[in-house]
């Protein structure tokens, strides 16, 4: 196993507890290889590195530098990943150069651990979104309506995925106000206690009976009457050659979706070109914004927060 996440990180658990199942080993990969990714491919060959669980940030940044062109990580066969959407223009690029192996999202929050998982096994597009897939051995996904009905496949509805089983925490230490706004009684059960987790995401099942995550909801604006997810637009903007991370803000008191981004700085009329075709109108950006760099938290992930703070 390559480690690559911070231990304090709940993924690296998958790095500590697997090796003890299975009679391997792990090797915390120094982190500076994670800024010269060349570097990083020639480490995982020379320690014959078979797995590993990366946050999508990691792998991306990999591609984007088009670091498997110098050397392909001959020995890998698990490409596991989790902590943030992985956009499919970077996976598509590792598989082009790793074909061979099993390639695993996996979700979910700290709360939960991971919950659900999904072996990639069939092409997608760079335009598209990656599904989450099914609820692990042990776990239980209810996805409820804003009115705490039961989404079933097939209905083409969405709501708000919640956890139930054995992969849940007890609770916010020490914090019993927020520990009861997250673990609830389940709604449909009325007949004896049972506590799931109400993650704040939201879901819908696709036409295989796959879960697909969409944004989170306090991500999803209303906006000349339209509601609007604003991962819809990230996903949206994967494919374009020019962007290589993005993220989407909504500034409500201007009533304006600010698009920023990395890559190549390209001219707000042409992003918007590219973005038309695959965005009805009430959709599109009201402002791009390129940035060198997107801010990141101490785990990888793109934070928005400080985002919103800087821009809205």
């Amino acid at each position: 196993m390559g480690n690559q996440v911070p231990l304090y990180f709940d993924v690296s658990d998958h790095d500590v507890y697997c090796p003890l199942k299975f009679g391997c080993s792990t090797v915390i990969i120094p982190q500076e290889h994670f800024t010269f990714p060349a570097n990083l491919m020639a480490f995982l060959n020379q320690e014959k590195v078979t797995g590993i669980f990366w946050v999508p940030f990691a792998l991306s940044t990999a591609a984007n530098l088009r670091a498997l062109e110098a050397e392909v990580p001959r020995y890998l066969k698990y490409i596991f990943f989790a902590g943030e959407v992985m956009p499919l223009k970077q996976l598509n690029y590792w598989r082009r150069f790793v074909p061979d192996a099993v390639y695993c999202n996996m979700y979910g929050p700290t709360e939960t651990y991971v919950c659900t998982y999904f072996n990639v096994d069939r092409e997608f597009g760079d335009h598209e979104t990656l599904p989450i897939g099914r609820p692990c051995n042990n776990v239980d996904i209810l996805v409820l309506d804003r009115e705490d009905n039961l989404v079933l496949p097939g209905s083409g509805g969405e709501g708000e995925l919640c956890v139930r089983g054995c992969t849940l925490a007890l609770g916010y230490y020490n914090d019993p106000v927020r520990t009861g706004e997250r673990f609830v009684q389940n709604p449909l059960n009325s007949s004896y206690p049972e506590i799931i987790y109400r993650t704040g995401d939201m879901v819908s099942y696709n036409d295989r009976g796959e879960l697909v995550y969409h944004e989170r909801m306090d991500c999803q604006i209303k906006r000349l009457g339209y509601r609007i997810e604003l991962g819809e637009i990230e996903a949206a903007a994967g494919s374009i050659p020019q962007v290589r991370d993005c993220a989407c803000v909504y500034d409500p008191s201007r009533q304006m979706i600010l698009f920023l981004y990395t890559g190549q700085e390209t001219e707000k009329k042409e992003l918007s070109r590219r973005l038309s075709r695959k965005l009805p109108k009430y959709m599109m950006p009201n402002r791009y914004i390129y940035l060198e760099e997107m801010p990141r938290n101490p785990n990888g992930k793109i934070d928005r927060k400080r985002l919103k703070e800087g821009y809205v």
